[in-house]
């Protein structure tokens, strides 16, 4: 009975975590869906090529879905009256980590669209895209995969 109570609780503490987590990312994630509604109202916005105008939108579509998934968590964890399982941490935590896919494609067709503004260069413009996308896989991905492998801990006993 104890042991149950003590994962009970460990799991209601990395419920906890997630949410947290979520609460830091969530604000920087509005502001930039508010910064890319408002984009839409600048008179240059009419301007752009039909191409750069789909990337904002989609841009925008991106960061929508990252909101939402950011936000699953919480939700999910209310929804079950605060009684936190294994399968809803994994998928929480699955959500919160997937959730940077589309912020990951979201900025960097926004890097896109601000560089083919700034140089109405389409050909740099993919690039700094590009570029932005393989700094976030970089730094997002493959750096904590690295460091996950590199730094686990060690079994004394084993």
């Amino acid at each position: 009975m104890e042991k149950q109570q003590s994962e009970h609780d460990k799991l209601n503490t990395e419920m906890r975590n997630i949410i947290e987590e979520a609460r830091v990312i969530l604000p920087g994630v509005q502001a930039l869906f508010g910064f890319q509604t408002i984009a839409v109202f600048n008179a240059r916005f009419t301007d752009l090529a039909t191409y750069a105008k789909a990337c904002h939108v989609l841009g925008l579509a991106m960061v929508v879905v990252t909101i939402a998934m950011i936000m699953t968590p919480a939700i999910y964890y209310r929804a079950c009256a605060g009684e936190a399982t294994r399968h809803m941490a994994k998928v929480s935590s699955m959500m919160i980590r997937g959730g940077l896919v589309p912020l990951a494609l979201g900025l960097s067709l926004d890097m896109f669209t601000v560089l083919f503004v700034v140089s109405e260069n389409p050909w740099l413009s993919v690039v700094a895209g590009a570029a932005a996308l393989m700094l976030f896989a970089a730094l997002w991905y493959l750096f904590p995969v690295h460091g996950r492998h590199r730094y686990q801990p060690r079994n004394p006993g084993v």
